[in-house]
C-alpha cells in the first residue's frame, strides 16, 4: 500500500488529490506561521519565556489558519473535523 493510500485510508478522503489538498493545507499554515513570527518576535524580545509564550499564543491562529486555507482550497468539511477532534482531545469531552 503506497504513502497516499495509507494517508487516504486514514483521514477517510475518497481521492488521491484530496490527501495532497490536505498537505498543502498544513504546509501553507505552518509557512504562514513561520513567515509571520519573523514579524512578531522582534517586537517581544529575546528571553525564553516569550518563545513559550509565543507558541501558546500562536495556537489558536493556527487553527484559524488551517480553516481558512481549508476553505480556500474546497477542504473546508475536513478541517472542521479535526478541529473539532484536536479541541476534544486537548479540552476533554465535556462531561
Amino acid at each position: 500500500m503506497s504513502f497516499i493510500n495509507r494517508l487516504k485510508a486514514r483521514w477517510n478522503v475518497q481521492k488521491a488529490w484530496m490527501v495532497w489538498v490536505i498537505l498543502l493545507v498544513f504546509a501553507l499554515t505552518g509557512c504562514t506561521v513561520l513567515y509571520l513570527k519573523k514579524y512578531v518576535k522582534p517586537y517581544l524580545g529575546e528571553d525564553w519565556w516569550v518563545d513559550l509564550v509565543y507558541y501558546i499564543l500562536i495556537l489558536p491562529f493556527y487553527n484559524l489558519l488551517l480553516l481558512f486555507y481549508g476553505f480556500i482550497l474546497g477542504q473546508f468539511k475536513y478541517f472542521w473535523a479535526f478541529e473539532q477532534r484536536f479541541f476534544k482531545r486537548m479540552f476533554g469531552r465535556g462531561k
